[in-house]
C-alpha cells in the first residue's frame, strides 16, 4: 500500500529526479500545505479535506507555474473549507478554478468567466459580474448570499 510520500514524489520521480531528492520535495511541499504528519498515511484513510491538501501538495511537487483546479472546496466542513481557501491564496502560482462557489470566486479571483455548456458567455472582474443578477440567473447561477 503506497503511502502519501510515495504518492507526492511520484512526479518529480517521473521528472527525473533522483528519489532522496524527490522525497525533499515531497516532504518540503507537504509541509508547505500543512500536511506534513501525513507522510507515512495511507491515502485512504485520510479525510476530505487532508485529501485535498495532499492532492494539492501531489501538484504542487512538480512547480507548476499554473494550477488547474475543479470545485476545490467542495463538501467541505466551513472550517476545512476557509483552509484551503487560504491555502490557495498563499500560493504564487497563477489559477483556473472551476467552481459554482462563488463565494469561494469572490474570495480567490479578480477575473472570471461565466460558462454553460462549455462555452464562455460573459468575462470580466469577478465583482463586477458577480453582481449581475440577470445574468447569473440565466446560467444556473445566484448572486452569492454575503453579497458582492
Amino acid at each position: 500500500m503506497p503511502t502519501v510520500l510515495e504518492d507526492v514524489a511520484f512526479g518529480p520521480l517521473n521528472l527525473g529526479l533522483p528519489s532522496d531528492e524527490a522525497r525533499e520535495r515531497a516532504l518540503s511541499v507537504l509541509a508547505s500545505v500543512g500536511a506534513e504528519g501525513f507522510a507515512d498515511r495511507a491515502p485512504h484513510h485520510l479525510s476530505a479535506g487532508q485529501m485535498r491538501r495532499v492532492a494539492l501538495a501531489t501538484v504542487l511537487a512538480m512547480e507548476p507555474e499554473l494550477l488547474v483546479i475543479d470545485e476545490p472546496v467542495m463538501a467541505l466542513d466551513p472550517e476545512g473549507r476557509e483552509a484551503i481557501i487560504a491555502l490557495l491564496a498563499g500560493l504564487p502560482q497563477a489559477k483556473i478554478i472551476a467552481t459554482h462557489d462563488l463565494a469561494l470566486v469572490l474570495e480567490l479571483c479578480d477575473t472570471v468567466a461565466v460558462m454553460e455548456g462549455g462555452r464562455i458567455h460573459a468575462t470580466g472582474p469577478a465583482r463586477e459580474l458577480l453582481a449581475h443578477e440577470t445574468l447569473l440567473r440565466a446560467h444556473g447561477l445566484r448572486v452569492p448570499r454575503n453579497g458582492v
